[in-house]
């Protein structure tokens, strides 16, 4: 093939950011862009443009002969650091920038350093590659098959595509139950591949002191002391020691998992930092956002379900090739290459199931991240939540009864699934009663009737999910070796007033709301005295970050352990202050009394200054307590979710009518923010039900490279989300609560797309992959000869 030279490009249309561009008009503020350091440097991104081609020649000259372009930094510069690779949280191996070859389109090619952003921009157009292309592979089918082109060859002895194949479960007996089976379905689907698109893009500021060798990077990350132990693990050779490196994550817009992985732009700040002793930012644009960052989803699978005729479900058989993209860059636990997709039982009692999972490489960006689901639950909810509704449409059964008959039911909790989870509690029939009723069910299904009669197209959709959050625990839960646990560090002043400190990273959760009245509610002391700090690895105990709805489960557990340890202390000195016994003292929220003479009191305000005043002799001081939370198990939140849609025949769009949302948290700690959670993780939801998706054509170019190829829902295509609660307390959470965040993120797709094939079940449609356009709805009305 013979060699082409092709302008560096950022992405795909890639454009010089000129300094009238409002983009770079910024205010006071808190978030990284914000940061303005003396002596500052700007780094910009050059890009691949094709998905897959060796790097013949990198022309640097025209860049360099620009005022104000200081360096253009390639593979082969941070390869004389060895910094050229790094780890993933997979422990697979990532390109920071690339020696030989390119692996996807927009990938890193280069950096341009300069004096300033617009500079860096324009620097970054003038570099140019020259690309010999190399055979491109797509599908995730074909590259498995002999003969298809091996795209990592970094790996010594790699002679195919495959990156793992996982499987969980007894296949002997599930294959037992499917031969006995009366009745059995089998369905293909894809699920595919979306972005979080949160309302920041990932950058950073790198600075390094040359005179203590202290590294300080504010960066856009949910998990700031992971990322501090992936930084010395790839710098520590070079003299990046843990102790030396300080990660800042202030104020966050929007996470959702994609802010989770380290990105090689990080990486490349860093070194450029180092290199030159000056501050550096790299802030991605939207477009290299899009196209470049990890994405989720992207899953191919084929599930079968088996029943006996009376609608008893027996067992669940389930095959996937998950499409990874050039590297395994998943922020799964280790043990779960495949994440928690064996969640994938649900809320129905199985006597066996199986699953299989084939990790596969293609000419794609690394994919894998939980977009703001527990690590592949949304496509195990949607795969159940489907199989269930074709499973009851065979036997014409009512999906909400078929649902009930195969709940597992409250009395069987805890409850070991035939993948082996064992669920904490629930009940999942209360949760389905209460949504029914709430949107009126039973009429809604005489409605759709008569207006099948008059040729109306209306469908109703039920998704009753299981969730799983919470990692930990440890015995289950690490990334990279270290243990998914979490912390708290609470102080309490002489004066009362409190400073509590977590080892996660609020993205717009509202942490510092929640974790601080679960503090006053176990110490009394008034939610205006505590403040509450995140996100600094020199000040924050060490924890593992914010994701899979892990913050109330595992830091909300460690904040009320913590506070109670200080309560054991509070009593001690509560009781030599009232020259009384332990056994004598009662609590309540703010002070202990003795028993029988409750005026004979102290404040915990006047015990913690008797901690530095007053305390019984032999006694450490202060008024202090850390908790490295380790849960004993998950939580399972649940919920029942049922989508009404009307279908216009004549264009396709599906309308959603009303969709009534039933969750189940257990205990809620504050009701306003986890409603503000539930309507947004819907939303988020009905994304990749009817808008998003990513895909490329057989040349790997991607197809929705910009918003105004990728549909994002607005406020106008936003339905009026109605929701309600049941509580089924966790047993073993130290406030039994389970976690929300991503519950709703996780069951609303399956309900619109059942509501969607509901609606047209009776015409011979059996299945719909998301997102269920128009143009897909129409053409499977055309192909039935239904018209306006």
């Amino acid at each position: 093939m013979t060699p082409r030279t092709s302008p560096a490009v950022g992405g795909m249309g890639h454009s010089v950011k000129r300094k009238e561009d409002p983009r770079f008009i910024r205010g006071q503020g808190t978030y990284v862009d914000d940061i303005e350091l003396p002596g500052m440097l700007y780094l910009d991104i050059v890009r691949s443009p094709y998905a897959h081609a060796t790097i013949k020649h990198i022309d640097t000259s025209k860049a360099l002969a620009m005022p104000g372009v200081l360096d253009v930094i390639t593979g082969a510069t941070l390869a004389k650091y060895n910094l050229h690779w790094m780890p993933t949280l997979m422990s697979d191996m990532q390109m920071v920038l690339p020696v030989e070859k390119v692996m996807y389109q927009a990938q890193e090619v280069a950096a341009v350093l300069a004096t300033d952003r617009y500079t860096a921009a324009d620097g970054v157009t003038a570099v140019e590659v020259a690309y010999e292309p190399l055979p491109v592979v797509v599908d995730p089918f074909k590259a498995l098959e002999p003969g298809a082109p091996v795209l990592r060859t970094d790996k010594p002895g790699k002679t195919d595509n495959r990156i793992f194949h996982w499987e969980v479960g007894d296949k002997a007996a599930t294959d037992r139950a499917f031969r006995d089976a009366e009745v059995t379905v089998q369905e293909d689907m894809y699920i595919p591949r979306i972005h979080v698109s949160s309302i920041e893009t990932c950058g950073c500021v790198a600075q390094f002191d040359r005179v203590s060798g202290q590294l300080t990077i504010w960066m856009t990350t949910q998990a700031p002391h992971a990322i501090r132990t992936v930084f010395a693990l790839v710098a520590g050779h070079v003299g990046l020691a843990e102790h030396k490196i300080r990660i800042i994550s202030p104020d966050i817009g929007g996470g959702f998992g994609g802010k989770v992985p380290v990105y090689p732009g990080y990486v490349i700040a860093v070194a450029a930092a180092v290199l030159t002793g000056k501050p550096v930012k790299w802030i991605e644009d939207r477009m290299e956002n899009l196209q470049a960052d990890s994405f989720a989803r992207d899953y191919h699978i084929t599930a079968e379900l088996a029943a006996q005729r009376d609608g008893t479900l027996t067992a669940l058989r389930i095959k996937t090739l998950a499409d990874h993209g050039y590297t395994d860059a998943a922020a799964n636990p280790s043990k779960f290459p495949a994440g928690l997709f064996h969640i994938c039982t649900g809320s129905y009692d199985f006597r066996a199931a199986h699953v299989e999972v084939d990790g596969v490489y293609t000419n794609k960006p690394p994919g894998g991240i939980a977009y703001r689901c527990s690590f592949r639950v949304t496509e195990a909810v949607h795969t159940i939540e489907r199989m269930v509704d074709i499973m009851a449409h065979e036997l014409q059964m009512d999906p909400a009864e078929f649902r009930k008959k195969n709940f597992i039911q409250p009395n069987r909790f805890p409850y070991t699934s035939a993948l082996g989870w064992e669920y904490d509690s629930g009940n999942y029939g209360a949760a389905l009663d209460l949504a029914m009723h709430k949107i009126g069910y039973a009429e809604l299904r005489r409605e759709q009737a008569e207006k099948r009669q008059r040729g109306e197209i209306m469908g109703i959709g039920i998704s009753s999910f299981t969730e799983i959050v919470g990692a930990g625990p440890s015995k289950h839960f690490d990334i990279l070796g270290i243990k998914m646990f979490d912390s708290c560090e609470i102080r309490i002043h002489p004066t009362g007033k409190v400073i509590a400190r977590f080892g996660t990273k609020s993205q717009g959760q509202g942490h510092e709301t929640t974790y601080a009245q679960i503090l006053a509610e176990e110490l009394g002391i008034p939610v205006a005295d505590i403040q509450v700090e995140e996100g600094d690895t020199d000040t924050a105990p060490y924890g593992l970050g914010t994701y899979a709805s892990r913050s109330t489960p595992t830091a909300g557990a460690a904040a009320a352990i913590a506070s109670r340890k200080i309560r054991d202390k509070a009593r001690k000195i509560a009781a030599h202050l009232l020259e009384a016994s332990e056994e004598d003292l009662e609590w309540e929220p703010g002070k202990f009394f003795v028993k029988g003479s409750p005026e004979r009191s102290k404040t915990i305000q006047e015990i913690t200054f008797a901690a530095y005043t007053n305390y019984p002799q032999g006694m450490e001081a202060g008024m202090e307590a850390v908790s490295y939370y380790d849960p004993p198990n998950l939580t399972f939140p649940f919920g029942s979710y049922i989508c009404v849609v009307d279908i216009d025949k004549g264009t396709g769009e599906v309308k959603i009518r009303r969709f009534v949302a039933v969750d189940d948290c257990g205990n809620i700690i504050n009701p306003m923010i986890v409603e503000g959670q539930i309507h947004g993780g819907l939303t988020m939801g009905l994304a990749p039900a009817l808008f998003e998706e990513i895909s490329y054509d057989a040349q790997g170019n991607i197809q929705q490279g910009s918003f105004m190829d990728y549909l994002l829902p607005t406020a106008m295509e936003t339905p009026n989300w109605e929701t309600d609660k049941t509580c089924t307390p966790s047993p073993h959470h130290p406030l039994g609560a389970k976690g929300i965040g991503e519950s709703a993120t996780v069951g609303a797709p399956a309900a619109i797309v059942n509501a969607v094939v509901d609606a047209l079940w009776h015409l011979g449609v059996r299945h719909i992959d998301i997102p269920i356009t128009p143009q897909k709805v129409w053409q499977c009305l055309r192909a039935r000869g239904v018209t306006d």
